[in-house]
């Protein structure tokens, strides 16, 4: 079935035909986007998506304010203080801190004193055995040389004093006195030469001296052996006594005239 197409110009030959109608059959013409119906042909062009792209451009805000320094002075409670506790707190560091130091020092200085004391009273108590037994080997050289005593040869001990406590005095040619110990020894003095000894005129020290001599054994008289006790106190601080004892054998090595007595 054909249908008319109005609206429709047909050309022939390169020349348009006025009033030329044209018949086409009712479907789709190639190449044409018309819709051949009973009316005019409508024509629809191609649709596009083209919506508008939208931005936010709102505007940035800034803060402005002025900053707001506090300028006003400080003040100070100055009725405020330490509490009972925080005093007693503070006092009690403080005392451990200072005392703590000192009392090592004082220590420190206390065993260096005690060690220089007990050096010098290990000497002088050397020092006594020493001289007395000088005193015997002098007596030996006597009767060597043949030098007598009322008569008969020299006792290698008769000098030192038996079962009694005495002083030997090394820088007077080892003097041995019992009598001066009947109340007790005197004090070891010093000279300015740094002797010790018992001139009146030396400055007394803390030192004191005691030395005593026994047989053995006891129950021979005379025996042929003799025993040093040399003791050495001295005092340290106010109060405390320190000593020092030593002890020394000597013999009757060579005849001498202990027999003859």
């Amino acid at each position: 079935m054909n249908k008319k197409v109005t609206g429709v110009r047909c050309q022939v030959s390169g020349k348009q035909v006025p009033g030329a109608r044209l018949q086409v059959p009712a479907k789709q013409v190639p190449g044409t986007r018309c819709q051949v119906s009973e009316e005019r042909p409508k024509c629809s062009a191609p649709s596009y998506n083209l919506q508008p792209i939208t931005y936010n451009l709102k505007p940035r805000t800034y803060n402005l304010e002025p900053r707001i320094y506090n300028l006003e002075p400080k003040t100070y409670n100055l009725h405020a203080g330490f509490t009972l506790v925080e005093t007693l707190v503070a006092i009690s560091l403080l005392t451990i801190a200072i005392v703590a130091p000192m009392s090592l020092t004082t220590q420190s200085l206390s065993s260096s004193y005690y060690a220089r004391d007990q050096i010098t009273a290990f000497h002088l108590a050397q020092e006594a055995i020493e001289s007395i037994r000088h005193a015997r080997d002098n007596n030996v050289l006597k009767n060597a040389l043949g030098i007598l005593t009322d008569g008969r040869q020299t006792d290698l001990l008769e000098d030192i004093p038996k079962n009694t406590d005495f002083i030997v005095d090394t820088t007077n040619d080892d003097d041995m006195d019992s009598d001066a110990c009947d109340n007790g020894c005197p004090v070891l003095r010093k000279s300015s030469d740094g002797l010790y000894g018992y001139g009146s005129n030396w400055t007394p020290t803390q030192f004191t001296r005691t030395v005593r001599a026994t047989f053995v054994p006891v129950a021979e008289t005379p025996s042929d052996e003799i025993k040093l006790t040399v003791t050495v106190s001295w005092q340290t601080g106010s109060f405390r006594t320190r000593s020092f004892t030593i002890s020394d054998n000597l013999y009757r090595w060579v005849n001498d005239g202990s027999a003859e007595r």
